[in-house]
């Protein structure tokens, strides 16, 4: 792979899971000034903005939901198509969570709690804690009493915190498919002690297809249907002496463990592999092949993902989105295709670990057919 900069750790995630936020009654023009102080990094335009509108009657709720998260997606869009830097995304998103917490201290957005109690947390190793607060905000607005974890929570951790305080539910919160095999984990280790969980993000998949494939109680595609869901009544107390296998028997022939266990042993395999191949890899500097080692060990983690969820098209979603982020870098979306070449002879011994990597490598290269021959 060529140099690019940045590594293919998706900003916001990729399209195989994607849900876009209905837009209700807050106007284009106000999503547009705060878009425009946001990327102009002024703090202080941008919660007067939200505070005037606020003043004005637009509810909190959907200044939450359809300008903050609205303009959030669009800072992960921009920084996909190499619009905007890393650094500016990380910016950006520092002030909309000041944005967040902005609207919720606000008068208005001030609710006795008069429902139950939900803990929202984000899976372990989840650091894209803007969604989850973006639920407890709501739901705090709509009269629940909430404990907001914030990000990467892990399960015993959580699971203490439920011992303690004993809610109604938990609203789990991931937006990266490679965290799925934590999320099961974390919704088999609630449930386990009796509470229901409810997720969210694009990590669960179209629909939340990997929601229900790991067991989860509920699922909601954004939070507006996540407090609805909830004000619905209670959810389905889960069944007992229910196992995370029991969700994925496939998990018995252990490529997933094996390919997960070895992904320091198969970066350094491919990497040297492409520099004895490729005399321009070779020619890398230090921190270009430290960038094409990390996208390496990206690839891998969603192969390990799709192996644990058993969904090829999980891996086969990644490659594609990450072919249309190097595409917008200038880097041939071909290169990806040797490394899928070299990870398949490493794991050749895996039968479903190569299928997989056989219909990541079709499907991208059906895509560069496409391309070039639209091209033409």
């Amino acid at each position: 792979m060529s140099p690019h900069d940045t590594t293919l750790a998706p900003a916001t995630a990729p399209s195989t899971g994607t849900t876009t936020t209905t837009t209700h009654s807050a106007p284009e023009e106000l999503r547009a000034r705060v878009w425009e102080s946001v990327m102009a990094f002024d703090e202080a335009a941008t919660v007067g903005t939200l505070l005037r509108a606020l003043d004005e009657g637009t509810s909190a709720e959907d200044l939450l939901l359809d300008v903050i998260a609205a303009v959030q997606g669009r800072v992960g869009r921009e920084w996909a198509a190499n619009r905007i830097t890393v650094a500016q995304e990380h910016a950006a998103t520092a002030i909309n969570d000041r944005a967040v917490a902005a609207v919720a201290l606000h008068p208005s957005s001030r609710t006795e709690p008069t429902r139950g109690r939900v803990t929202v947390a984000c899976v372990d190793g989840e650091w894209h804690a803007l969604p989850a607060r973006l639920l407890a905000e709501v739901l705090r607005i709509r009269g629940w009493h909430v404990d907001y974890l914030g990000a990467q929570v892990p399960a015993p951790h959580l699971v203490a915190h439920l011992h303690r305080t004993g809610p109604d539910a938990v609203a789990l919160s991931g937006s990266l498919a490679t965290r799925l095999p934590a999320a099961h984990a974390t919704i088999t280790a609630c449930q386990a002690v009796g509470t229901p969980v409810i997720v969210g993000g694009a990590a669960f998949g179209p629909e939340g297809r990997y929601a229900r494939l790991l067991g989860a109680d509920a699922w909601a595609p954004d939070a507006r249907a996540a407090a609805d869901e909830l004000a619905r009544g209670p959810l389905p107390r889960p069944r007992p002496g229910h196992q995370a296998v029991d969700d994925l028997p496939h998990l018995d022939d252990q490529e997933y463990t094996l390919v997960a266990r070895s992904r320091p042993r198969l970066v350094r395999a491919v990497l040297q592999e492409l520099e004895n191949a490729d005399p321009v890899i070779r020619a890398y500097g230090e921190v270009q092949r430290e960038r094409t080692a990390e996208d390496l060990s990206h690839i891998v983690e969603f192969l390990a993902a799709a192996l644990y969820t058993g969904a090829e098209d999980l891996f086969r979603g990644f490659l594609m989105w990450t072919a249309g982020v190097l595409d917008t870098r200038g880097v041939p979306a071909a290169s990806l295709l040797p490394a899928l070449e070299l990870l398949e002879r490493e794991l050749q011994d895996f039968p479903r670990t190569t299928a997989t990597l056989r219909a990541g490598a079709a499907g991208l290269t059906r895509t560069l057919l496409t391309a070039a021959g639209t091209a033409e």
